[in-house]
This record gives structure tokens, C-alpha cells and sequence, in this order.
């Protein structure tokens, strides 16, 4: 979940003027990134190994 004060820093770093959706993806990969962090800390990861055995399978 994002908070007020990392939409305030987003915003900041930011130039003076920028589209919406500048906005919008800077703070969509700050939420994905934050997700991958909190499902790493749960655990909830696959190996190397499970990855790229998925990879040859979609590459077939």
C-alpha cells in the first residue's frame, strides 16, 4: 500500500512539470516493488532453478 508520504517524495523527485501518467507508472513500480519485498520477506519465492525451467518451457 502506498502512503502520503511516498506519493510526497515521488512527486518531489518529479520535474516542475510532468504528464499524469508519469506519475501514475512511477508510483505503480514503487507499489510492485513493495509487493516483491514484502513476498519475499513471507517467503513466498521460487528458486532460480523453478524459473528457469519455467523459461524453457515458454521459449519451446
Amino acid at each position: 500500500m502506498l502512503t502520503r508520504d511516498i506519493l510526497k517524495r515521488t512527486i518531489a523527485n518529479l520535474p516542475g512539470s510532468f504528464m499524469i501518467d508519469e506519475l501514475i507508472e512511477q508510483l505503480l513500480f514503487i507499489e510492485k516493488v513493495e509487493e516483491g519485498l514484502k513476498q519475499s520477506e513471507e517467503g513466498k519465492t521460487i528458486s532460480n532453478e523453478v524459473v528457469k525451467s519455467r523459461i524453457e518451457k515458454w521459449s519451446s
